[in-house]
């Protein structure tokens, strides 16, 4: 039973940066935790892309995703980087091809690209983005999949959508990592997000933890590779995982057995209180990781 596992810093989405008044001190903490998992065994650090803070927006610091991604990747040297997921409402997918492969390569090749339909309606209004109710936000996610990889993969793409249009938009260099950067999908809509995983993606996230939900979304999953004729094996299959600082050592290996019961094969964990506390992180990584190598 072997897994991989991310971990998300502390950059201020979950209210996780209050108790720090000064920003560079905020930023800094964040980073301090990326550090902590360059030093391994985590695969991969990952942030939010969102503007205000959740469940409430509140008058508090949340750090912009792409500009941290960047930053994370001169900080750090060894982990992946990503974003789970990037809010395709909030950039045009050329620009978002245009920064990934960017980041991919002042990152060597280290960028995990996350790309998601978007749901924050509150974050939209609040920064003049048009909300559109989700059949219409998913098709433009549909669109938005396609130019990505076409401005990965073709020298002169064209495209041309209800949404999107491109007409021959130079993207050099495309990144280094290959054939393209890694390209994360999050979601578990079963018409639309899990066709494009199966089509497009490297990656994908969904059923938040729930293993029943993984286990159903997965299976639908398998059948859109099936017909595509693609190799469901070669897709990172993750999940998130709430870590609960209450819970013991086996009751956290538990949970994380249970995920991997389900097909997932990935798990990014988000630790309470990182910023302020590295124990529960050391030990996560000293006592659990091992246990799924």
């Amino acid at each position: 039973m072997s897994l991989r596992f991310g971990v998300f810093v502390p950059q201020g989405w979950k209210n996780d940066l209050d108790e720090i008044a000064d920003p560079i001190e905020q930023y800094e903490a964040m980073t301090a935790v990326a550090k902590l998992a360059d030093a391994g065994p985590w695969d991969s650090i990952w942030v939010y892309d969102h503007f205000h803070t959740f469940p409430e927006p509140t008058m508090n610091t949340t750090f912009e995703a792409w500009t941290v991604t960047a930053g994370l990747a001169r900080d750090t040297s060894r982990v992946n980087i990503g974003q789970m997921v990037g809010c395709n409402g909030y950039r045009h997918p050329a620009l978002y091809a245009k920064m990934a492969s960017t980041v991919d390569v002042a990152s060597h090749g280290r960028l995990y690209a996350g790309l998601g339909a978007g749901w924050y309606e509150h974050e939209w209004k609040a920064y003049g983005y048009e909300w559109a109710d989700v059949p219409e936000r998913m098709a433009a996610f549909r669109e938005a999949v396609q130019v990505v990889h076409r401005m990965w993969t073709e020298d002169e793409p064209v495209f041309t959508g209800k949404h999107y249009r491109i007409d021959k938009p130079i993207n050099e260099p495309k990144g280094v990592r290959k054939p393209h950067p890694s390209f994360w999908l999050g979601g578990g809509g079963e018409k639309v997000t899990l066709k494009l995983v199966a089509k497009y993606a490297d990656g994908s996230n969904l059923g938040n933890g729930d293993p029943a939900v993984i286990k159903q979304k997965l299976a639908i999953l398998r059948q859109h590779c099936d017909e595509q004729g693609r190799d469901y094996d070669r897709i990172a299959k993750s999940t998130s995982l709430n870590l609960d600082l209450s819970d013991s050592t086996a009751d956290v290996i538990r949970k994380v057995e249970q995920i991997a019961e389900a097909g997932a094969d990935y798990v990014i964990v988000y630790v309470p209180r990182v910023a302020y506390d590295h124990e529960p992180l050391l030990r996560f990584a000293q006592d659990v990781v091992p246990q799924f190598s």
